[in-house]
């Protein structure tokens, strides 16, 4: 079952298995492609299926998820859809969008999506395989699994871990979270479960997450390499340093790192939020304080609100008006208060929503027609096909710089000229990628379809100082660290970080 094109004289893959979901399989990657790359090697990453709606958009407008372009980037490489060839974007009730090799080809049931989607998909990791082979002969992937790779009763429908390590008979690490307790039970019980073919391609052992002083452990190691014959390869500190999590669920441990922070901001967490690595930016400035808003609430205060993305805008806007929070943030304007929709959450301060494919998460007939939160003057309709580009542009407000970004969405908005729409402005000169207008009270609502948008620096200076003047504080000389070199510092740090207490070299022949 090994690779078909054995012609190629590859080297050997590395691929990344985890105990559990959360283990630390996503980081430990973006560590071991950056320490490779600084071994001078060409380590591209590779994630057969994932499933998020924390995505990214490459440069031929084909979506993959975050957390493989995060890696692109430990690996000095362009992210490419290639190296994510099937992400499930989940809609709710079990429904998922299906995406390969980036481009969106249906929806499916979880319980229909093997039956419906397991030979298609195999298929499409071959062919990813195969051109970035072709593309890259020198290169090592450096492959990570889903989950457990030895869920029992979905075993024999794995897409994406044993079945590729053992298409590609790659060495494999096997990481665990000791923060989760039970550490011997979930390293025994998972090599247990598997094949001896299977067994015999994990070629280490990662404890990750361990606090404390880690010659504590000693004991510990000595017994797990004895009773497996395998090597544990590293003992991983607790590590602060924070990245996006792929699952929305993880936002609700996401802490702010901010201590003494000047300015507070909300951010709303809609059920089918989405691209929330949007916002990883703003966690990297030390004024900012980030809270996550999930139920109705007076949010005076904030200094700024902010609407993310939405995998189901009419659903979540549906949840704002039944929640009280759609009002909590009309309530919020007419008090001088900031706002900024991205995506969905532009879409969600229109005046109009229009669902007529059901592609937005509307339900009934009912629904496929309703009002948005009504602070902007802006219709949006949903269409069939998506649109998913990188942008690169020019800010008209709150200053004039140069953007650079991407767009996911299926929305098409426009001004809505029956409604008082003299005051409203673009922020961008591509007229249909932002618009803003500022309240007679004072404060400002903003949306723009940019994803990305707080990654460039002059732009997100120039916001922050806008909101800081409104607080009556200092204004923020520009930055001189720009928060894509800050973004490779932590990568570097990470892999730093790995690289003291692992030894890589065991699984690299």
């Amino acid at each position: 079952m090994e690779l078909e094109a054995t012609l190629y004289e590859i080297k050997k893959p590395i691929m990344v298995l985890g105990t559990s979901s959360g283990a630390g399989k996503s980081l430990t990657v973006t560590a071991i492609c950056r320490i490779l790359k600084n071994l001078g090697e060409e380590p591209i990453p590779f994630k057969g299926q994932n499933m998020s709606n924390n995505a990214w958009v490459d440069w031929e407008g084909g979506e993959m998820a975050y957390s493989q372009a995060l890696q692109a980037f430990a690996c000095g490489i362009k992210p490419s859809a290639e190296m994510n060839p099937i992400l499930l974007k989940p809609q709710g009730n079990s429904i998922s969008e299906v995406i390969h090799l980036g481009k969106s080809i249906g929806t499916t049931t979880a319980q229909n999506y093997y039956k419906d989607w397991f030979i298609p998909g195999w298929e499409v990791i071959k062919k990813s395989l195969k051109s970035i082979y072709e593309g890259n002969p020198n290169c090592r992937l450096i492959i990570e699994g889903a989950g457990s790779p030895v869920e029992m009763n979905l075993i024999h429908r794995d897409l994406t871990n044993l079945r590729v390590a053992k298409y590609l008979n790659a060495n494999c690490i096997l990481v665990t979270d000791i923060e989760r307790g039970g550490v011997f039970a979930q390293i025994i019980g998972t090599l247990e479960l598997m094949k001896p073919e299977e067994k015999k391609l994990i070629k280490g052992i990662i404890i990750n997450r361990f606090r404390g002083d880690i010659s504590l452990f000693e004991e510990g190691k000595k017994w797990i390499e004895s009773k497996t014959n395998i090597p544990v390869i590293g003992i991983i500190p607790w590590l602060n340093d924070s990245f996006p999590p792929e699952d929305s669920l993880d936002l609700i441990e996401k802490k702010s790192r901010s201590s003494n922070p000047e300015i507070k901001v909300g951010i709303i967490k809609l059920p089918s939020i989405s691209n929330f690595s949007d916002f990883d930016p703003l966690e990297n400035e030390d004024s900012i304080l980030i809270e996550w808003i999930k139920k109705s609430q007076s949010l005076k205060k904030y200094d700024f609100i902010i609407l993310p993305g939405s995998k189901q805008t009419i659903k979540d806007q549906i949840f704002l008006e039944e929640c009280g929070l759609s009002q909590d943030i009309k309530e919020y304007s007419k008090n001088k208060g900031n706002i900024i929709g991205i995506c969905g959450g532009l879409q969600m301060l229109g005046t109009t929503l229009v669902d007529p494919f059901f592609k937005e998460g509307s339900r009934t007939y009912s629904e496929q027609k309703i009002k948005g939160i009504g602070l902007l003057p802006l219709i949006t309709t949903f269409y069939e096909n998506k649109l998913t580009r990188q942008i690169s542009s020019e800010s008209i407000w709150p200053c004039q710089t140069k953007i650079d970004g991407f767009e996911i969405h299926n929305g098409q908005t426009k001004v809505d000229k029956t409604q008082n729409s003299l005051n409203i402005k673009p922020i961008f000169k591509d007229l249909d990628l932002g618009w803003y207008k500022e309240n007679n009270a004072g404060g400002t609502i903003a949306g723009t379809y940019i994803h990305g948008i707080f990654e460039n620096d002059n732009w997100r200076d120039q916001y922050i100082n806008l909101i800081r003047k409104f607080k009556n504080l200092p204004i923020l000389k520009p930055e001189s660290i720009s928060y894509k070199y800050k973004r490779e510092s932590i990568i570097e740090n990470l892999a730093s970080e790995f690289n003291k207490h692992l030894s890589i070299t065991e699984v690299l022949n």
